[in-house]
């Protein structure tokens, strides 16, 4: 990373690593505490505020989340061009400021299946550790998620999660 002058501090880097043939790990540090990171993934009033890659005019036209087990959510998105999409699934597990596990649809190839995701948030020193597997229902539809340019738009909103994060801490 460039930075802009010598005082920039520099943003911290998100790992993506694929695992056999259904999985992707994305990990994370965030220069908050646990409490800070859990909030900003699952309240739906601060997802909104980074779940979005602004880069590409993507924004969200609509953000629900009843985050307890059994509990669903659905994020809608609008590109500059072309129709709204959503993502929605259900909670399984929800673990106050450490763990999360859900389903989630990519709503246009919902006949794909659903991914399930088991995300950690582990606290250290004042900084948080998110890990997040994403399981895949099958090798094309992580194929699939790869190939729509899933990658460049996580790591943009991993980059505005921690831009939020260190708004917030």
């Amino acid at each position: 990373m460039t930075t802009a002058n010598a005082n920039e501090v520099e943003m911290n880097q998100t790992a993506m690593e694929l695992q056999g043939d259904r999985e992707i790990v994305i990990s994370r540090t965030f220069n908050g505490p646990a409490k800070i990171v859990f909030e900003a993934y699952t309240n739906a009033d601060l997802v909104r505020r980074w779940w979005a890659p602004k880069s590409l005019g993507v924004t969200i036209v609509s953000c629900d989340a009843d985050v307890r087990v059994g509990g669903k959510y659905r994020y809608v998105l609008q590109p500059r061009k072309g129709n709204a999409f959503g993502f929605a699934g259900v909670y399984k597990e929800v673990t106050q400021y450490s763990r999360l596990v859900y389903t989630q649809i990519f709503e246009p190839m919902a006949d794909g299946g659903e991914l399930i995701a088991t995300v950690t948030f582990g606290e250290q020193d004042g900084k948080t550790h998110m890990v997040s597997h994403e399981v895949y229902p099958s090798k094309e539809a992580r194929e699939m998620a790869l190939s729509s340019g899933m990658e460049h738009g996580m790591r943009e909103t991993m980059d505005q999660l921690d831009e939020l994060v260190e708004s917030l801490s």
